[in-house]
């Protein structure tokens, strides 16, 4: 069975056992392929029933992007039913030093919209749940038992095109050892309500799969994809996600070349475009090989960057920074034999366990930071200049060394779930 069939055998199950079907999409290549998988399989087998469609509008974006959700969303309307959202929601920016976030269709920044907002949208005053204080994907999440309650349904599956290729996260969501319960054994799920699933139908597929697929059934996609090849950028480098985000940094100078007048807009936009624009991608940005300075230490250094930055930013690092301390001093972090070895032969002093409570051959070591190490495994350890390069990247979350969200943030998470499940 290939990967086509095995997202028909899916798609099937979840038309059978699901009353309430939404389909992610974002104008990318892979929500698109999902989408127009779903809309043949309706046509295919004559189903009499409508699938919802939702897009988070990010308002600054290519005009080739938004020319094709404007495209597909016209489209098939008598079997699809548009939820196209326009909220001024928290957003992960990495192009400023000093702002974490920006917000897409902010009142008070009307006058300078990258475009206007779109005709039949749905804004914040739609969303009884939304607070301004809320992120884009606490907003996805809370969308999706929104929608469940308005359909009035049994049973509500929210399809999103993620692939396990791409990242180590999507890889995770399908193959977490975490004990989340999914739909009757079927790993490609995942309960986020009660009723309510995350499904991710095309999670085996490979970017050429995906470009399989457009050209064996003709479907439409982004032609921004065109130019992007035209440029020079790989098909695994393709991205029209926000272009503010850490994985788009490189790309971004592209909206110069591309389409010159979204970029004077972005320019004004958002804090550090411009920047970002031009040394995204190089030492400046801290992205490549980044030379310590002269009479310092990696551990120095990180804290001469902290002194530049304001003090809710500096905060924020140095709590991850205390974070990833206590847990490589206590609980200590997975490691092969191999980088064990290295550690020792460099003369680094570890405490290693038997045992992990992960599904994994490797080790738990337990280590103080250390400054840095010229190992091929580098990137797993905890040293400063992993942090210097987080700081430099303006990676607040610290992606770069490896982290996802706090317990503090985790915590707020659950409860700001709990407390919008009480409320619907």
């Amino acid at each position: 069975m290939n990967v086509y069939e095995a997202s028909q055998e899916r798609l099937k199950i979840l038309f059978e056992e699901f009353d309430n079907i939404c389909v992610s999409f974002s104008g990318g290549k892979d929500s698109g392929v999902l989408l127009n998988l779903c809309i043949d399989y309706i046509r295919n087998n004559n189903l009499n029933r409508k699938i919802s469609v939702f897009h988070m509008d990010y308002e600054a974006q290519y005009q080739f992007t938004t020319d094709y959700v404007d495209q597909v969303l016209s489209q098939n309307l008598d079997i699809i039913e548009v939820f196209r959202v326009c909220v001024p929601f928290k957003v992960t920016t990495c192009t400023s030093m000093h702002e974490s976030y920006w917000r897409p269709w902010e009142n008070s920044k009307k006058d300078i919209w990258v475009r206007p907002m779109p005709e039949n949208c749905l804004t914040e005053n739609d969303f009884d749940f939304y607070n301004s204080k809320m992120w884009d994907y606490e907003f996805q999440q809370k969308f999706s038992l929104w929608h469940h309650k308005l359909k009035n349904a049994k049973r509500t599956a929210c399809l999103v095109g993620i692939r396990t290729q791409e990242s180590l996260d999507r890889w995770r969501a399908i193959h977490s050892d975490r004990n989340y319960k999914n739909y009757n054994g079927l790993n490609w799920t995942k309960e986020i309500f009660q009723d309510v699933y995350n499904a991710y139908p095309i999670y085996d597929y490979l970017t050429t799969d995906i470009w399989t697929a457009n050209g064996k059934f003709n479907w439409s996609y982004n032609r921004l994809y065109d130019l992007f090849y035209k440029a020079g950028v790989g098909i695994e480098q393709m991205r029209v996600a926000s272009p503010f985000l850490s994985a788009a940094q490189d790309s971004l100078k592209l909206y110069r070349i591309i389409e010159p007048n979204t970029w004077g807009k972005l320019l004004m936009r958002v804090n550090g475009v411009n920047f970002t624009g031009i040394y995204g991608g190089t030492t400046a940005m801290g992205w490549q090989s980044i030379k310590l300075p002269p009479n310092h230490t990696w551990e120095s250094y990180m804290y001469f960057l902290l002194s530049t930055l304001p003090e809710e930013t500096r905060a924020n690092y140095l709590e991850k920074l205390s974070t990833s301390v206590n847990f490589w001093k206590q609980k200590g972090g997975v490691l092969s034999k191999e980088t064990i070895q290295k550690l020792k032969d460099n003369g680094v002093n570890i405490e290693i366990g038997t045992s992990t409570n992960y599904q994994t051959s490797k080790l738990p070591v337990r280590m103080d930071y250390i400054d840095e190490i010229d190992i091929a495994e580098a990137k797993e350890l905890p040293t400063y200049k992993r942090m210097c390069i987080c700081i430099m990247k303006n990676d607040h979350l610290c992606k770069y060394m490896g982290f996802t969200l706090t317990k503090n943030e985790m915590a707020r998470r659950k409860n700001i779930i709990a407390k919008y499940q009480n409320l619907l």
